[in-house]
């Protein structure tokens, strides 16, 4: 089932950039950042009340709390870098960019998760690179 919502969230992603690139036309792209952030938090909210799980915002760990929040902030920096990327630039060429975002996950993962590392792996994202610097360049 986590597939079938990877899948999803890698269409919903897709939408965002070409919706938001023709959303941005002549908009701050960080007034822009800010609305979309909006709309957001409201979805969000509205999904913990649809499924009645509000009640377990008292059961959240400080350490879990710190992490959600430094989450939240790489979060807004980077949906802030990539709307200013995206006004500036061809989304053809800064989603590519953005995308490299797997590499670094995999790599920070083994560092940080202590998540296993195999050659599938590393020809991944080896494929990824070569691949981004081909759309790029």
């Amino acid at each position: 089932m986590w597939a079938v919502f990877a899948v999803l969230s890698a269409v919903f992603a897709a939408l965002t950039s070409i919706l938001a690139k023709v959303g941005i036309d002549g908009v701050n792209s960080n007034l822009a950042t800010a609305i979309r952030t909006v709309v957001v938090v409201l979805m969000s909210w509205g999904m913990v009340f649809i499924t009645n799980t509000q009640g377990g915002i008292t059961d959240i760990s400080k350490k879990s709390w710190i992490f959600l929040i430094l989450s939240g902030l790489a979060t807004g920096a980077s949906w802030l870098c990539y709307y200013k990327a995206l006004q500036m630039g061809e989304a053809s060429k800064v989603v590519p960019i953005d995308k490299m975002s797997v590499v670094i996950t995999l790599i920070l993962a083994f560092l940080f998760l202590h998540e296993k590392c195999n050659v599938k792996s590393v020809a991944g994202c080896v494929l990824i690179t070569i691949g981004t610097l081909v759309m790029v360049l």
